[in-house]
């Protein structure tokens, strides 16, 4: 009898050490993630690449808790929210010449109104394996996926003031 008291405290311990991590509805995260306000990035990425619908999709598949995608910015004020914003992309060459892609992202995780942590990110690609048959939107989707995967580790301890990735 002790044996099943003893296993039911240590799950119910369990689960009062994840609840602040597993929130009723998880962290919310816009999608597509916006671009900054102030960005350079070339007219052609943001219409025929879909690196923010790509971001945000990579985030919540990385994330060590559930991610809610939602249309609008979720207001930072109640629950968990990551907010992110794609701050520049660039693309230069092509499969034949040889691709040479990045992006930049800048984001915070907020906590019942209060930021609890800031990063910046960038990935680099060249195309990797076979970028001869890839094309540029399809190699700026690696540098995203690379992103939300640094996202993900960066979620499970958000250090104030993170530079991720390259």
């Amino acid at each position: 009898m002790s044996k099943t008291i003893g296993l039911t405290a240590a799950f119910v311990l369990s689960l009062s050490f994840f609840a602040p991590v597993a929130s009723a509805n998880g962290l919310k995260l816009q999608t597509p993630v916006a671009f900054a306000e102030d960005n350079d990035i070339s007219n052609a990425i943001k219409t025929e690449c879909e690196i923010g619908r790509q971001l945000a999709e990579f985030v919540k598949e990385y994330a060590p808790e559930p991610v809610e995608l939602v249309a609008e910015a979720p207001d930072t004020g109640s629950g968990r929210v990551l907010r992110l914003e794609i701050v520049d992309a660039m693309s230069m060459g092509n499969a034949f010449l040889g691709h040479q892609k990045y992006t930049k992202v800048h984001g915070a995780l907020f906590v019942d109104g209060e930021k609890v942590a800031g990063f910046k990110a960038r990935r680099n690609s060249m195309g990797g394996a076979f970028a001869g048959f890839k094309g540029s939107c399809s190699v700026l989707g690696r540098t995203v996926k690379a992103i939300g995967r640094d996202i993900g580790g960066w979620l499970a301890d958000p250090v104030d003031g993170s530079h991720l990735g390259d």
